[in-house]
């Protein structure tokens, strides 16, 4: 398990309204697409620099695809970036204000403290 490759690819996606897009309407095809092509990449690097041993475990991919933010934020994946990128997949999906924030913080609200770790 890796929170550093699903923090990355929680931050790249919600960063390109493209891969937004594609992660909502075709979830495991968007998965599988970033983790060839953007999971070995280097964040903020300049260049050609990669690394080539990053790849998402079962349960992660399965969270990620599912879109199930309750497995990802128990996995380690951190709240704000689940959030952030949600709430741009799925806050059209809710006509009243806050819609979507409130179904996030309903379907987290068994989660107790202390919360899983976030630290990578």
């Amino acid at each position: 398990m890796s929170k550093y490759l699903l923090n990355k690819f929680l931050y790249t996606v919600d960063r390109d309204p493209d891969l937004v897009e594609r992660y909502r309407t075709d979830p495991a095809g968007a998965v599988a697409r970033w983790e060839a092509e953007y999971a070995g990449r280097l964040l903020n690097c300049v260049g050609d620099e990669a690394t080539t041993w990053l790849a998402f475990d079962d349960a992660e991919r399965a969270a990620l695809t599912a879109h199930d933010y309750p497995a990802l934020f128990a996995l380690g994946a951190h709240p704000f970036l689940t959030l952030t990128l949600f709430i741009g997949m799925f806050e059209r999906d809710y006509p009243e204000p806050l819609g979507f924030q409130h179904e996030y913080a309903r379907r987290l609200s068994h989660m107790t403290l202390p919360y899983p770790d976030i630290a990578t």
